[in-house]
């Protein structure tokens, strides 16, 4: 009987820990390279471990077969992944937007290792991501992507047929709503950008004999951080309002 209940505590576990790593493998901010791998590690056992009197109740015996519980932990790894991948998708939003800061102010040739998407991206991109994932911790959202895994237990009930066909519509649009939404945020130096430009132009064809490369990009690169100054403080609240409504959809009412 002990060694029954002992193996069933066991698979239990496990079968949270396969769910809750792989969420957290590819999470923005747990995922990222300056977190060590063993810090990453016993941070998913915790969780895992805080997480088995609320799940254990919930879960499905052990199967008997190998090739079944393989399947069942397959299964939980790519539920896992998904949620995971959802938070780092809506933080693409902002490298989108990142990225074209960084053409309108002629820094696009400015690389550096971007700890979030982990990778080298322009500055501009790097300060972004950065950015927006101190405000995630400090505005206690880090909460809702736990949160999310939690709940997701009533949506995707481990060993049921994953909804494959809602789960690639999920990625699908949460992938457009982020460009678009990168779109949007960058719109204040675009548009900025796009009348500097054809004031410069206009100002090439009157003075022909304007050195308007020399006088332009200096005063081009410092209107573009100033603007980048005065909006940044929306820029975050409009993106944070976004990771809050796209992690919303797996919690629970």
């Amino acid at each position: 009987m002990l060694q029954e209940l002992l193996n069933t505590n066991i698979f239990d576990f496990l079968l949270i820990f396969t769910r809750v790593g792989s969420a957290m493998g590819v999470m923005p901010g747990f995922s990222a390279p300056y977190v060590s791998l063993r810090a990453r590690l016993i941070l998913a056992l915790t969780v895992s471990f805080a997480m088995m009197p609320m799940i254990a109740p919930h879960l499905p015996a052990m199967p008997a077969a190998p090739a079944n519980l393989a399947l069942l932990l397959g299964g939980e790894a790519i539920v896992g992944l998904f949620l995971g991948l959802i938070p780092f998708i809506l933080m693409a939003a902002l490298q989108t937007a990142g990225t074209v800061f960084s053409f309108v102010s002629s820094l696009s040739n400015a690389f550096v290792v971007d700890p979030v998407v982990e990778q080298q991206s322009s500055i501009l991109s790097s300060f972004m991501g950065i950015t927006a994932i101190t405000l995630i911790f400090v505005t206690n959202l880090h909460y809702w992507m736990l949160s999310a895994i939690v709940d997701s237990y009533t949506l995707f009930v481990p060993g049921q047929v994953l909804p494959w066909g809602d789960m690639a519509q999920t990625m699908g649009r949460v992938t457009m709503d982020s460009f678009a939404l990168g779109i949007q945020l960058s719109s204040p130096l675009l548009v900025a950008g796009l009348a500097y430009y054809i004031g410069l132009g206009l100002l090439g064809r009157l003075m022909p004999q304007l050195p308007v490369f020399f006088f332009g990009l200096p005063v081009q690169v410092t209107m573009q951080i100033s603007l980048l100054m005065i909006t940044i403080s929306g820029i975050m609240l409009v993106f944070l309002r976004h990771f809050q409504d796209g992690l919303t959809r797996f919690l629970s009412p």
